[in-house]
């Protein structure tokens, strides 16, 4: 994994988390555009990033970096950036931990992004999020919602609660491949960037 953020004592103390936990981290940025450089040149499966930094913010590093399709992105955030929590929602991050995150959750966080799963804070995007579901395009939302199959809505609603696949899975008694195919037929109908704007998409869907 990369780390992007432009406090050095801040990414070594990352480093050293991660690390303790099994995580290999191949690279460091101090800046937006370091991170899309080094994330291009290295492949790592997530770059952690943060959202404030000199130059290009983590914002647009995060929609280059999954625009280009390189790496997964999980944001470190605090409880005073919705406005740029929306923005990384929009550009595709796959999730979203406050930067006060213990250790054990951090390195879970890491695993499964890297194994195809979100990982949604709720304390760091319930605005966020609610904006986001506000501002989706309409009549898009709707139409696709009405696409879904019964099984699709199911597997949305355990999105949008913060499931992982292991536990959709358990949930609904289906397996893991199977889930992870239903996510991808639901992010194309909804015209979803990412799972966790899936996430929000289902907040302002009629479920019952």
């Amino acid at each position: 994994m990369l780390l992007a953020d432009d406090h050095g004592m801040i990414r070594e103390g990352l480093r050293i988390l991660l690390e303790s936990g099994g995580i290999r981290v191949v690279g460091e940025a101090a800046d937006g555009a370091s991170a899309v450089r080094n994330a291009a040149a290295l492949r790592p499966d997530v770059v952690v990033m943060d959202l404030r930094m000199p130059g290009m913010n983590g914002v647009e590093a995060t929609e280059r970096i999954v625009r280009a399709g390189v790496a997964e992105v999980l944001v470190l955030t605090s409880f005073d950036e919705d406005d740029l929590v929306l923005g990384a929602i929009r550009a595709g991050a796959a999730g979203f931990l406050l930067k006060t995150t213990e250790a054990a959750p951090l390195i879970d966080a890491v695993r499964r992004i890297a194994a195809g799963e979100g990982v949604l804070d709720p304390r760091v995007t319930r605005r966020a999020l609610a904006e986001v579901a506000n501002g989706a395009p309409r009549p898009e939302a709707p139409p696709g919602f009405a696409s879904l199959t019964e099984r699709e809505r199911d597997v949305l609603a355990a999105i949008r609660d913060g499931s992982s696949n292991a536990r959709i899975a358990a949930r609904l008694g289906i397996s893991l491949p199977t889930v992870k195919t239903h996510v991808s037929s639901i992010l194309a109908k909804l015209g979803a960037e990412s799972r966790t704007h899936a996430a929000a998409l289902a907040r302002t869907m009629p479920f019952d």
